[in-house]
């Protein structure tokens, strides 16, 4: 038997990947999309080495008894179930900027594409059909490119527009304007976005805010000859309103790599000649792929050799002392929700800790923290690592503050940012009992003590009689259920705080509906999952 720790490759990879892990571990190969072949294969192993095609889901970490690294070669974590891999104490990495780009690239190339319909005109002349009246295309010099979303791909993809002699306007409401005329781009609203753009590319991360963002009411605001490009995420462009929006000319192209659901072999949008589709290949390059490979070997032999690993999106990968573990979730789910509640990205950003949790180094609960504040932000997967980076580059200046004193409970965490305005938000937490439940403490200066949920909604009005009505009657009717709600108030009359644990996502036009007819003075739906 070797005394080697066991490496299993679950999918092809780039043979650099192999060089990168060097001599010092036993190799095996098997094929991960074959469960029948995965189970027993990974029993006995100290690491897996993945792609997308391996589900490395509750069933397989349980049937690992040895597995300390879970290791994608690649950026999305969808195969993975991270949860699963936490609570049994296994480290997930992924290469997080492997792909940046390789995917910015191809959204270039899809501009280029649809504005020149170079697909369809190559088609065309292979079938022997020599169409040069039809595939005349537009030109981009001079033409304005929306970029929603201006994280480092959207970024790296307004760069490489603007040396076309495109004018690059973005909306992120999450990046400073500042920062952006850095780059040479303008920070408008979504709306001012939609009706100025000869051409949007979208790059954005998938979450609840925005699956649907390019909808009916947005493909309504556009030029009819806007062109529109998605190579971040299926969803975020509706398929369905984009198909009506082509059919009725109100848009004149549309460039896409990604899908709803995928494998997608079989669209309504495939029907239109505008339309230049292509299989996810966004990451799909060899340099790519190597990169990939390279970075998450180094990544395999530094947590099998105890050390930290940059890439860890679960867990940060050195020492942390067992009281303060149980935090890490709590203080990333709080940051989570101070996005919700900011609606933007602050200028400066506190993490507070307080109480007897702070006799130990707590700096990963900062950590923690970052990563919740840019997970529905960005579209790159966010780690203990890179949450700091994702803060610089936004011009975030970010400090932790600890203290043993905490009066009212054992220990707490606060996320508190000051945004762009002046205005102050900030979000308490604690974990209570024995075991460790999640809950919310405080939200600003109102005092709470509600379970986290996966679906909250909070509300800000002037304290009278009904509105609890109102807001129940008008949930109701949109079918959500109210698991818990806590109404807080600093004087009768004054203005009051309402924060709700709901069963579902509450959607975009139900809130409105809450806000408008409670006259709230701010109405924010807080998605965790």
């Amino acid at each position: 038997m070797s005394s080697k720790p066991v490496v299993l490759i679950a999918e092809e990879l780039s043979p650099a990947t192999v060089d990168a892990l060097g001599p010092d571990f036993e190799i095996r190969h098997c094929n991960g999309a074959d469960r029948a072949e995965l189970l027993p294969a990974i029993a006995d192993v100290d690491a897996i080495l993945i792609r997308s095609a391996t589900k490395v889901d509750a069933e397989a970490i349980a049937a690992a008894n040895k597995l300390k690294v879970v290791a994608r070669a690649g950026v999305g974590l969808d195969n993975v179930d991270v949860s699963a891999a936490t609570k049994a104490g296994v480290m997930v990495v992924n290469a997080p900027t492997s792909n940046i780009v390789t995917a910015a690239e191809l959204a270039c190339g899809l501009i280029l594409a649809t504005a020149r319909n170079i697909p369809q005109a190559n088609a065309a002349l292979k079938n022997s059909e020599w169409k040069r009246s039809k595939y005349t295309g537009v030109e981009l010099a001079e033409k304005t490119l929306g970029v929603v979303g201006l994280g480092r791909i959207g970024a790296l993809v307004a760069q490489r527009m603007s040396a076309f002699g495109m004018k690059v306007v973005a909306y992120d409401p999450y990046v400073q304007p500042a920062r952006a005329a850095q780059m040479g781009v303008k920070v408008v609203s979504l709306d001012e976005l939609l009706e100025v753009s000869d051409f949007i590319t979208v790059h954005l991360p998938k979450t609840p805010e925005t699956l649907g963002l390019i909808g009916d009411e947005a493909l309504r605001r556009v030029k009819p000859s806007v062109r529109i490009v998605n190579a971040a995420r299926g969803g975020i462009v509706d398929e369905e309103a984009l198909y009506s929006a082509l059919k009725e000319g109100r848009v004149a192209g549309a460039g896409l790599d990604v899908y709803a659901k995928e494998p997608c072999t079989d669209s309504p949008l495939f029907e239109f000649d505008q339309v230049v589709a292509t299989p996810h290949l966004g990451a799909s390059t060899d340099e790519a792929q190597e990169k990939a490979g390279i970075a998450v070997a180094k990544s395999v032999r530094l947590a099998l050799a105890g050390e930290l690993v940059p890439d860890a999106v679960n867990v940060q990968g050195g020492v942390i002392a067992e009281d303060v573990k149980p935090g890490l979730p709590l203080a990333e789910r709080l940051g989570r929700i101070f996005t919700a509640l900011a609606g933007e990205v602050a200028v400066r950003l506190d993490v507070e800790v307080y109480g007897e949790i702070t006799q130990h180094d707590v700096k990963v609960l900062e950590l923690s923290a970052l990563k919740g504040v840019f997970e529905d932000v960005v579209a790159e997967t966010v780690s203990y690592v890179n949450a700091p980076l994702f803060a610089q580059e936004r011009g975030v200046e970010v400090r932790l503050t600890t203290s043993s004193e905490s009066p009212e409970h054992r220990n707490v965490v606060t996320v508190r940012g000051t945004l762009g305005n002046g205005e102050e938000v900030s979000v308490s937490g604690t974990l209570a009992g024995p075991k460790h439940v999640q809950k919310i403490v405080a939200v600003g200066d109102y005092d709470v003590d509600l379970a986290l949920a996966d679906h909250m909604v909070v509300l800000r009005y002037e304290d009278r009689p009904g509105v609890v009505g109102t807001v129940g009657r008008i949930l109701g009717e949109a079918g959500i259920n109210i698991a818990g709600m806590q109404v807080a108030r600093a004087a009768v009359g004054g203005e009051a705080l309402a924060v709700l644990t709901v069963d579902d996502t509450v959607a975009a036009g139900v809130l409105a509906e809450v806000a408008a007819e409670i006259g709230a003075t701010a109405a924010r739906s807080v998605n965790l999952v």
